[in-house]
């Protein structure tokens, strides 16, 4: 488990940034922003054979992670002025 957090640790800025890139590339709607993120972490979790060990379904496992938790990274550091549910 601690391996998988610890690719999972790796993958989520890269993924972040990838999603940001598409967010600035392409035109689509703000709800598909984490299944994006989700797609892209489990790619990238399947594309780093070269670097870790882990099983294929350990890296997507880690990927995945990767993918919601690079959705969330961003979010915090993403600055909003206002309140949630219509308030001014």
């Amino acid at each position: 488990m601690l391996v998988i957090l610890a690719l999972a640790s790796v993958i989520a800025p890269i993924v972040m940034a990838l999603v940001e890139l598409v967010k600035r590339s392409i035109t689509t709607k703000k709800n598909y922003i984490p299944l994006i993120a989700f797609a892209m972490g489990i790619f990238i979790g399947i594309v780093s054979f070269p670097f870790t060990e882990l099983e294929v379904t350990l890296r997507l496992w880690a990927g995945g992670i990767a993918g919601l938790a690079s959705t969330g990274l961003f979010e915090i550091t993403n600055y909003r002025d206002g309140l949630t549910k219509g308030g001014k």
